[in-house]
């Protein structure tokens, strides 16, 4: 029954215009990104957020250097699903 809810064309709300069906694969994107970046053995990164809206991702956070930032560009775009990358990395 849940299944049905989360597939059915309902917007989620009135600011985001988002449908069920987006969120849920907006919420997949934004927690594979953020797994593969953790994971990811050539970046140092321990703390960032990533946030997704229609396949845009967002990512923010704090890295060492500009090598580490653009490394997570990368990754991040590699996502299957991920249209464009936003990166607010503030590098320290």
């Amino acid at each position: 029954m849940v299944i049905g809810l989360l597939a059915a064309p309902v917007t989620l709300t009135a600011c985001s215009g988002e449908t069920a069906g987006e969120y849920v694969d907006d919420s997949v994107i934004s927690n594979t990104v953020r797994a593969k970046l953790l994971d990811d053995a050539d970046l140092n990164i321990f703390q960032v957020d990533v946030t997704t809206l229609r396949g845009e991702v967002q990512i923010s956070g704090f890295v060492p250097s500009q090598a580490d930032k653009d490394r997570a560009t990368r990754v991040a775009a590699g996502v299957e699903g991920v249209k464009k990358v936003h990166n607010n990395l503030v590098i320290q």
